[in-house]
């Protein structure tokens, strides 16, 4: 083994082997709303889940030079978001949004996808993810660098609705292979689900 000690190599190099080596991470695509109305959207692959009771999810944006992005910012003005499960037919779409846009031009026009009314919350989401799930802020948490100039905000959100395609639901279960999610590796590459298989729990 190689023996490496964070602490005496620079962030880039560290940054390179956590996402080589935290894989497949699931995709958060999140949409929401700056204070002048416009729909800002973008992919996270800092992204798990933190509870079921009540739901909730982490979303880890990582700030530039110390400023914070516009999908945290917004999130913490408005207390709202949508995360969107990322698939296959929409991730070249997805894709297009990580583009760096100034705030006031908005991702989702950019990458031709269609905003949809939620339900429950006044952010927007978009009609080609097969899951949206619409929240409500629970806790941001800035972290890292230090205290003055964090590296990125946490964002706990709470799953105030879920929304799911017909297709794709089955008696309370999310069929995964019709789903067809993709995950992120390092670099440029993605990935889909690959071969499945089952191992029983211990009891």
């Amino acid at each position: 083994m190689i023996s490496i000690d964070p602490a005496m190599q620079s962030e880039r190099d560290n940054y390179k082997l956590l996402i080589g080596s935290v894989i497949p991470r699931p995709i958060a695509f999140v949409t929401t709303l700056s204070q002048d109305g416009v729909l800002n959207a973008a992919p996270f692959s800092y992204f798990s889940i933190v509870s079921s009771t009540p739901p909730m999810l982490s979303v880890s944006v990582q700030r530039k030079n110390g400023v914070m992005k516009d999908t945290a910012r917004n999130a913490i003005e408005m207390g709202a978001l949508v995360i969107h499960i990322v698939d296959e037919a929409a991730i070249a779409a997805v894709n297009e949004t990580a583009a760096n846009l100034p705030p006031h031009e908005s991702e989702v026009e950019l990458a031709g996808l269609t905003p949809v009314a939620s339900e429950t919350i006044a952010v927007p989401g978009i009609a080609e993810a097969k899951v949206r799930m619409e929240c409500v802020l629970e806790r941001s948490i800035p972290l890292g660098g230090t205290g003055e100039i964090p590296t990125c905000d946490l964002l706990i959100a709470r799953v105030v609705r879920f929304q799911i395609a017909d297709d794709i639901y089955d008696n309370g279960r999310i069929d995964p292979e019709k789903l067809n999610p993709v995950s992120r590796l390092a670099g440029s590459y993605y990935s889909t689900l690959g071969k499945l298989f089952s191992i029983e729990r211990p009891q």
